[in-house]
């Protein structure tokens, strides 16, 4: 029954007859087969004309306009996002960039290990010493009578700290709150001096805490100084006790006013510099 209702819908036809205002009506006939294969063409060729006028014309922000509010929340949270991703993409490429920095400080650290009776320690002091001129300020020189004091004294086991800079301490050494050194309250542009002499295994710039040095001296110990405005001595320098090696300041991510933050390492572990510290 199907296969006959299948030929006679092959052998139909639709016959139109035009309404045209002529004495002759013409009657046109066009099977049902050909009929839909016209409908199909005539509906393909207006979507792709359609399409064509969405994806090349300013039309599709009209036919749009129903819901554009929210298409603009999510375009908005997109572009958020991406920020996000870029932000973090450059973060951790920072801190990577900070960790090889540190890595390479700390080896040269375990590398150029001193002590009191080195020999390079020795030659790299009288180097330094002859590039010293006649005169200096009166700092150094109360350093320097401080040194032969304690030197007279047999204190010459003990390492004897000053005071990197002048200023009120505003946040002490707190390890439990991941706060490992004090805090000197000081203006923009203070002099900060090496608290004790030694070989400068980093300076450079970090993203969380600005620009920073690192000292290594006799006896396992490592001073740090950070958030300074400007660096004046460089990597693998020798410094004396007192010099002049920094200026304060706010650079970095992590601080909140101009300050310079001091610490002091003893065999790896951070102690309390006021413990140190000669009075």
């Amino acid at each position: 029954m199907s296969i006959l209702n299948l030929r006679e819908i092959k052998k139909a036809a639709v016959y139109v007859t035009p309404n045209f205002s002529s004495l002759t009506t013409k009657r046109y006939k066009v099977s049902l087969l050909r009929l839909f294969a016209y409908l199909v063409v005539y509906s393909l060729l207006v979507m792709f004309i359609f399409f064509m006028i969405l994806f090349l014309t300013p039309l599709k922000n009209t036919l749009y306009m129903f819901d554009s509010s929210q298409l603009k929340t999510e375009k908005a949270r997109i572009e958020e996002l991406e920020k996000q991703i870029t932000f973090l993409t450059r973060q951790l490429e920072s801190m990577a960039s900070e960790n090889q920095k540190l890595k390479y400080a700390i080896m040269l650290g375990k590398a150029d290990t001193l002590d009191s009776t080195s020999a390079i320690y020795d030659s790299l002091r009288s180097y330094h010493n002859q590039k010293l001129k006649i005169g200096g300020n009166l700092y150094e020189a109360f350093i320097t009578l401080m040194n032969k004091i304690f030197h007279s004294t047999n204190l010459d086991s003990q390492e004897v700290f000053l005071n990197p800079a002048t200023g009120i301490i505003i946040q002490y050494f707190d390890p439990d709150k991941g706060h490992f050194g004090i805090d000197y309250g000081l203006k923009i542009g203070t002099p900060i001096y090496a608290s004790i002499g030694g070989l400068i295994i980093f300076a450079d710039y970090l993203t969380t805490d600005g620009y920073v040095i690192m000292i290594q001296h006799k006896n396992g110990y490592i001073t740090i100084y950070k958030h300074c405005s400007l660096l004046l001595k460089r990597t693998r320098e020798f410094v004396n006790q007192g010099e002049l090696i920094a200026l304060s300041g706010n650079s970095g991510s992590n601080t909140t006013g101009p300050h310079l933050h001091f610490e002091i390492w003893k065999d790896g572990k951070p102690i309390d510099p006021l413990s140190v510290i000669t009075k």
